[in-house]
């Protein structure tokens, strides 16, 4: 039997999310995690992460604030352990109604099998302008 490629890991993510399955889904993630999601301050489904318990909770926190509508992952480019995935999605803030509509790019490290690394990339002023009430 053949060791699963990290974007094979990494790309077993999206279905259990979208499952709602945040446990199975932290699974994925290694004890340590280097987690980055730069976003405008008060935006609430953004913890601080530093481990796979940390990640089921940022998983728990989106499901809470945010209803996904759209994924297109458009493109994965992998170089050794690195995994970096292009792509665009739209998700609809619970609070508001009001959509985010955003390209995107998550570039995650896999080890041992255990994503080690994810750091997400997308449209801030997208985030606030769909969260803040204005």
């Amino acid at each position: 039997m053949t060791a699963e490629s990290p974007a094979q890991t990494v790309q077993r993510l999206f279905p259990l999310l979208a499952e709602g399955k945040t446990a199975e889904a932290a699974g994925l993630f290694a004890d340590a995690v280097s987690f980055s999601i730069p976003h405008p301050p008060g935006i609430p489904w953004v913890p601080e992460v530093d481990s796979a318990e940390g990640m089921r909770t940022f998983f728990e926190l989106l499901g809470t604030h945010v209803q996904p509508k759209e994924f297109d992952l458009r493109q994965v480019v992998t170089e050794g352990d690195d995994v970096v995935l292009i792509g665009r999605m739209v998700s609809e803030v619970k609070k508001t109604g009001r959509d985010i509509d955003t390209a995107f790019v998550l570039h995650t490290t896999v080890r041992d099998g255990r994503i080690t690394r994810y750091h997400l990339y997308e449209d801030t002023y997208a985030v606030a302008r769909a969260y803040f009430d204005d």
